[in-house]
């Protein structure tokens, strides 16, 4: 987070290396809206337990965009320097492991898509394997891939949901993606990794846009969506297994 906003903040840093107030405001600003997830996680597990999996969904949707510009937020206003007592990636960790893995972990429970009885086993072996995600060191790649599965509970569970498989298929995909957590197979982070990033923004907003329709229009499934939906989930995958194959690569 070693980037400025602007030459005009510039001006507020003083000369025995504090900053000025609008620098500071800004960065609590950032922080604020990183928070806000917490919240969108909150009314995400209302949602799922009032039983309204499109409004959970929707609140878990927020929470994923929030999520995924914070960051370059913070890289902007240089938060880590003008708030160095304040760690941002404490604070997102935190709100991830809970609109990542909690709140998804519950909405799979709660909605039946898992076998009957091996709903809380299956929800305590997602809770349980993300913790290692969220406490390895050396969860991202030198060009910034995840290795392993990056606990994305939230779109196994909207992928689940909205595929309506059966829920023997349904186990079979959580245990799967549960043991992947312990390799060093590479998933795309489509924010922070260089290589076709615009192409990565790109698919990232048609998956966005195609996901929220899919979820809005339940169980309604228009066709140029569909389409839109699965190819853009294609490419993740096509990416992914092209990076693992790759192999180890230099920063």
């Amino acid at each position: 987070m070693s980037s400025r906003l602007s030459s005009g903040y510039k001006d507020e840093v003083y000369p025995n290396g504090g900053y000025g107030i609008l620098r500071r405001l800004s960065a609590w600003g950032v922080h604020a809206f990183t928070a806000s997830g917490v919240v969108l996680g909150l009314l995400a597990l209302l949602a799922a337990v009032d039983g309204d999996a499109k409004l959970c969904l929707g609140w878990l949707g927020l929470a994923l965009v929030v999520d995924g510009v914070d960051g370059t937020l913070a890289r902007r206003a240089s938060v880590k320097e003008v708030l160095p007592g304040i760690d941002g990636s404490v604070l997102d960790l935190v709100i991830d492991y809970l609109t990542y893995v909690v709140v998804p972990a519950v909405l799979m429970y709660r909605f039946g898509l898992f076998p009957t009885g091996l709903g809380v086993p299956l929800a305590a072996w997602i809770l349980m394997t993300s913790l290692y995600c969220f406490s390895n060191t050396g969860m991202k790649s030198g060009d910034n891939y995840f290795v392993g599965f990056p606990a994305i509970w939230n779109v196994v569970a909207l992928y689940l949901w909205t595929l309506d498989l059966n829920p023997w298929i349904n186990t079979a995909v959580v245990v799967a993606l549960g043991l992947l957590t312990f390799t060093t197979v590479k998933f795309l982070h489509p924010f922070r990794v260089r290589r076709w990033m615009r192409v990565n923004l790109v698919v990232s907003t048609a998956w966005l846009a195609s996901s929220a329709a899919l979820v809005a229009l339940h169980p309604a499934r228009p066709d140029a969506v569909w389409v839109i939906w699965l190819a853009s989930s294609a490419y993740y995958a096509a990416i992914c297994a092209w990076r693992t194959l790759r192999g180890p690569v230099e920063a």
